[in-house]
């Protein structure tokens, strides 16, 4: 209970809209640096007839602001945040699975290689990304972040619970740069993709298991009145444990279903190049018994120039 106005004592109420302007500075903000760099600087970065910014990207990019502020605003923070851990696993979800991705996809190339240029920062950025330190970095600061003592001085210290955000976003970007990147040289070969996915997938098991199937409570901090929607404490953490095994293997299972086809539409469709390429080159038997190859018999067919026309025309 806290006080209210005359000193009256009021409940919580977990549905109370509460402005959040930081956000809304932020992501105004990103659409201004966006704007500035594909009006200012884009045009001087490309080559004369290529688009700045293509419509996919664009795309892209407002969904990504779309999903940054569903993520970060009332309601989803502020349940996760004051009430409810699962809400929090939703926010997390969102900032690592969702809006990384939409990131990366809707940054030119040209963009991203004049923000991490050639130099030192390129070389680090080179040697994280494989692989094994990506993936170890990744699944460190998640579990940092959803380790009790952090989660509880989070909880009560705003600046910190944006601060690890911005930790794990960033951490997230890393992650997801080698599957959509705009650097072509960074990203992996679709196998390579598709089995780095599934470790991704896998590893969450660890922390999700501890949630689903602790006997207390996880995160005191969440145990708090009204329960919102009636759900208790432990209900909140099964749940919260069962959104970041299920929901979230689901979503990296599906991206890797949709790598999977189009690993295997590619490899179709070399293999009928590759066929075709096979006919072109097979001998062709003429007319006296002489044997022509495909080159010979479009030679003589230019040569001949076109067939005479017939009476009808």
């Amino acid at each position: 209970m806290t006080p209210g106005l005359l000193g009256v004592v009021t409940l919580p109420d977990p549905w109370r809209w509460q402005p959040h302007v930081e956000v809304w500075v932020l992501v105004l903000g990103l659409v201004g640096l966006a704007w500035y760099a594909a009006t200012r600087v884009g045009p001087r970065a490309v080559r004369p007839g290529e688009p700045v910014v293509t419509r996919a990207q664009l795309a892209w990019g407002t969904g990504a602001l779309l999903v940054l502020l569903v993520a970060s605003d009332w309601p989803v923070h502020d349940l996760g945040e004051e009430y409810l851990y699962s809400a929090h696993m939703v926010q997390h979800l969102l900032l690592t699975y969702v809006l990384p991705p939409m990131v990366l996809l809707a940054t030119p190339t040209w963009l991203a290689r004049l923000v991490v240029g050639n130099g030192r920062a390129y070389g680090v950025l080179r040697r994280l990304c494989r692989p094994v330190p990506a993936t170890i970095l990744f699944n460190s600061i998640v579990l940092f972040t959803h380790w009790p003592a952090v989660v509880t001085a989070a909880v009560g210290n705003g600046p910190l619970h944006y601060s690890l955000h911005v930790l794990v976003v960033a951490a997230a970007l890393l992650m997801w740069l080698p599957v959509c990147g705009p650097l072509a040289e960074l990203r992996f070969p679709l196998p390579t993709q598709m089995v780095y996915l599934f470790a991704q997938s896998i590893l969450p098991t660890v922390p999700a298991g501890w949630l689903t199937f602790a006997d207390g409570v996880v995160y005191p901090s969440y145990d708090v009145v009204p329960r919102v929607f009636g759900l208790s404490v432990i209900d909140d953490q099964q749940i919260a444990g069962m959104i970041m095994k299920v929901v979230g293997g689901l979503y990296l299972w599906t991206i890797i279903g949709a790598l999977f086809i189009r690993f295997a539409g590619k490899h179709m469709d070399d293999d009928r190049a590759r066929g075709m390429e096979l006919d072109r080159r097979a001998p062709v038997v003429g007319p006296s018994g002489e044997t022509l190859t495909w080159d010979q018999v479009e030679r003589e067919l230019s040569s001949a120039g076109p067939a005479p026309k017939g009476p009808m025309g």
